[in-house]
């Protein structure tokens, strides 16, 4: 006889969940309820005592918190990204949150469903805390383009050597000593003075508690990845945070899909398109490797090599390329455990692993 089995769809929101329950005979309900995990178990246990439960909800802004508390009641969680779901028409015309979870848990029962990794909630808070470093740094930018703008508005011209990308502690300066007609003017100027030390000031304390906190926890990774050329402090980091467990990955390939460092290719019949790169990626990721490819370029004589054998291509396409070869370096010196040497041309052989895959 076949095993009874439980398959429930939930549509997540802040203050209620939607919930289709189905066994595999049929349907049993479909109802709202409050966004309280332990509520959802008790019902089943109230009911289904003992019904092994595989249930599956869209990733949103709760995160992975309904993930994991169902999954300590010994449930099998999977989480989904909103666009892998199959969606019949009459379910995009009739969009209900009673109707998605419904649809949630037929898919579920079909076995239509797979889930994202999930990383754990060490790796998701470092990465919380990697992620606002850089909304710290585009405040930062913001700031900079305002104050320029406004001296640019009144009239103010910056003396040659402040007119460029960097900011010094002598243009600072120089912008707190500038003599305004009202005073109004020169407080407006310094409220964005004030508001951008504050912000730089909390940009190099997250800075170092990133980098102290990755070389007390992962410490032999991190040192792995400074060995590469290109991979600076801030770029292993990212790498750490954004990726998690690189062993993970079976085949260079599923790193190369999941950083989005693949191809978008449509093609019917005769014809094929390359639309660029993908846009299922880690995007931030993804544009710190491009950026670590021209360094890696300009610093080692293998990807030198690489770089001129594609010479007469576009050169954002032969970047695209590099980071490519850059992060199976990456892979590869994760992997092996072995530190990069410049100048060794690395195998393209993967080694062999049986961890899970992503």
């Amino acid at each position: 006889m076949q095993t009874p089995r439980l398959f429930i769809g939930i549509d997540v929101h802040k203050k209620s969940w939607a919930v289709s329950i189905r066994t595999d005979l049929f349907e049993h309900k479909t109802f709202n309820m409050p966004s309280e995990p332990d509520t959802l178990i008790g019902y089943v246990n109230q009911h289904f005592n003992n019904y092994p439960v595989v249930c599956c909800y869209e990733a949103s802004c709760c995160g992975f918190m309904p993930y994991r508390q169902l999954t300590l009641a010994g449930w099998d969680v999977k989480v989904l990204n909103p666009s892998d779901i199959p969606t019949s028409a009459k379910n995009k015309d009739q969009k209900n949150d009673r109707m998605d979870c419904r649809n949630l848990a037929k898919q579920l029962q079909s076995g239509h469903l797979t889930g994202i990794y999930v990383p754990d909630e060490q790796q998701e808070q470092l990465r919380s805390l990697f992620r606002q470093k850089n909304n710290m740094a585009k405040v930062m930018r913001k700031l900079k383009s305002q104050i320029k703008g406004e001296l640019l508005y009144y009239g103010i011209k910056l003396p040659l050597k402040f007119d460029n990308a960097t900011w010094t502690r002598e243009m600072t300066t120089w912008l707190n000593n500038l003599e305004w007609k009202y005073p109004t003017g020169k407080f407006s100027l310094q409220s964005k003075l004030r508001h951008l030390s504050f912000v730089r000031q909390e940009w190099l304390d997250i800075n170092r508690e990133l980098r102290q906190y990755v070389t007390m926890h992962f410490k032999n990774d991190f040192q792995l990845l400074m060995t590469i050329p290109g991979i600076g402090p801030i770029i292993a980091i990212g790498i750490l945070a954004e990726l998690g467990d690189i062993k993970r990955f079976r085949k260079f390939d599923q790193l190369a899909s999941f950083v989005g460092l693949i191809p978008s290719i449509y093609s019917t019949g005769e014809t094929v398109q390359v639309r660029g790169l993908t846009h299922r990626s880690k995007t931030l990721i993804r544009s710190y490797l491009i950026e670590s490819a021209w360094v890696s370029v300009r610093r080692d004589p293998t990807m030198q090599t690489y770089y001129r054998i594609h010479v007469g291509k576009q050169p954002n396409k032969i970047i695209v390329k590099v980071a490519h070869k850059l992060l199976r370096r990456i892979w590869h010196v994760i992997k092996s455990g072995d530190g990069y040497k410049t100048g060794h041309s690395e195998s393209n052989k993967e080694p062999d692993n049986t961890a899970p895959t992503c």
